[in-house]
């Protein structure tokens, strides 16, 4: 459960903790019945005492919000019956961006071109490239929550669905699981996308036009690079460190540049696998308010943590509209199942439920109900678990391999989470020169060129998925690639 925590409050901790899992409750995103974390677990996350947390439990328990069983844990009490108040009821200063939109909702909407799939490795191939293991996917278990859905609903899991937004409730759904990340989100504010590259897509779409400035990560996404050089924007790269994006680097670029979105992946960024740290996540949320600056954040594998503390997302953070969340549920469960989601507060969701629908109508009414069904038994925790325990295990065995097979001045930081690691290559050793030996030893890795705004800048870098093969594949993989590093310095 990601909490987002501030150290530097006068607030104590255990009452920070209390306060928001409160609202979780009252606000029906943890539902009667919920099983909370065990203290201890929860104090592990967080990075505090446990005596914090049984404080906070402890007064939600005399607010009659929890209670706890002997031997089984805390659960959410069915709650108060409280006046609720609608958003309509609230007033909210949006910031200028999203006021901008209200004049222009009826805007035409640009069509974002298609992006060419990966190659299929050939047999015999390592491929270090890649998200997950579907080979992982219990789909049994998925198949079971399709024979339900259409037993259940017949036809009426074939129709175009809700145009709103998507399925009420897995949208709902949505909302429960990101409320154990720290996230506050309604089902009226989450749009479905068919993945989260269309997620990407349909907020450039509404933001930015050919020519505006985009910050990103560098190194970021390689296909979030594509997208934007696709819509001929400009990209604005901010170097990362062993602690994410250096935000005290933004400032003067922000001043320079006048950027129109900031692209960030806060957690096990893809490719670096670093997180961003809490004091800069909040620093980033001062400026994006300073500057009239949409943030957009990726958060595609939040929950593979292996080691460390948990952080909030940014999102988390955010009371005023300025950051657009995206998920995707394609990265833990199986890529072909493109079924992502992005959270928006503010006159942006309209536009973005309209851009959907010119863009493709709606997500597949079968897939998300059939999503839906698999989510709300349980089974989407336990394969997350399970999915935790496997990565953790390979990535274990990738670090061991590297420190094995390959030179001792190749770099790396060890990722805590998410799927890969990111190698930075000997001196005058260049990883598109190193990817042709590679191929033909039989290993493929992806080289870090992809990766940064200039190609270039990433000559010296690559990436390795080791989510993607068994422990045995990993050590052969990589001791291929120490056979071609080594050759390639034999030629230099």
């Amino acid at each position: 459960m990601r909490i987002p925590l501030d150290r530097q409050s006068t607030t104590p901790l255990y009452q920070q903790i209390q306060d928001h899992l409160r609202e979780y409750i009252l606000s029906g995103q943890l539902l009667p019945g919920t099983r909370l974390p065990a203290t201890r677990k929860l104090a592990q996350d967080l990075g505090v005492s446990r005596i914090t947390v049984q404080n906070a439990y402890a007064d939600l328990e005399s607010e009659g919000l929890i209670s706890s069983r002997e031997g089984s844990g805390s659960y959410v009490m069915p709650p108060i019956q409280l006046p609720t108040t609608s958003q309509d009821d609230i007033t909210i200063s949006w910031p200028l961006w999203q006021q901008d939109l209200l004049d222009g909702e009826d805007q035409t909407l640009g069509i974002v071109p298609t992006l060419k799939p990966a190659r299929t490795s050939a047999s015999g191939l390592i491929s270090f490239t890649g998200v997950g293991d579907p080979r992982q996917f219990p789909i049994k278990d998925f198949y079971k929550a399709l024979q339900t859905v259409i037993r259940r609903d017949g036809v009426g899991a074939l129709g175009y669905g809700d145009f709103d937004g998507g399925d009420p409730p897995l949208r709902q759904t949505i909302t429960h699981v990101l409320a154990s990340q720290g996230v506050q989100a309604r089902p009226e504010n989450t749009l479905i996308t068919s993945g989260s590259q269309q997620a990407l897509a349909l907020v450039c779409q509404i933001l930015l036009k050919p020519g505006d400035v985009v910050l990103v990560e560098k190194p970021t996404y390689n296909l979030a690079l594509d997208l934007f050089r696709s819509l001929d924007l400009k990209i604005v790269g901010v170097p990362v460190g062993e602690d994410g994006m250096r935000v005290e680097l933004l400032e003067p670029l922000l001043q320079q540049h006048h950027p129109r979105l900031l692209y960030t992946i806060p957690n096990f960024q893809n490719p670096s696998g670093v997180c961003l740290s809490g004091p800069r996540r909040r620093a980033l949320i001062e400026l994006a308010d300073r500057y009239n600056l949409p943030i957009l954040e990726d958060d595609f594998v939040g929950d593979l943590r292996y080691d460390g503390r948990a952080l909030p997302a940014i999102k988390a953070l955010d009371s005023g509209g300025r950051v657009i969340y995206v998920g995707t549920f394609s990265k833990m469960l199986m890529p072909g199942l493109r079924v992502g989601y992005l959270i928006a507060d503010g006159p942006v969701f309209n536009c973005l439920v309209q851009a959907k629908q010119v863009s493709d109508l709606a997500t597949s009414t079968l897939i998300q109900r059939t999503l839906h069904e698999y989510v709300t038994v349980g089974r989407y925790q336990i394969h997350l678990r399970r999915s935790t325990r496997l990565y953790r295990q390979r990535r274990d065995a990738m670090l061991a391999a590297i420190r094995q097979h390959l030179p001792t001045d190749v770099e790396l930081v060890p990722p805590q989470g998410g799927l890969f690691v990111w190698l930075r290559l000997p001196e005058n050793l260049s990883a598109m020169d190193l990817l042709p030996l590679a191929m033909e030893a039989g290993v493929e890795f992806a080289p870090g060129s992809r990766f940064f705004p200039e190609p270039a800048e990433g000559e010296r870098f690559l990436r390795l998925n080791f989510a993607t093969q068994t422990p045995e594949d990993i050590d052969e993989g990589v001791r291929r690639l120490g056979m071609a590093m080594e050759h390639r310095i034999a030629e230099i």
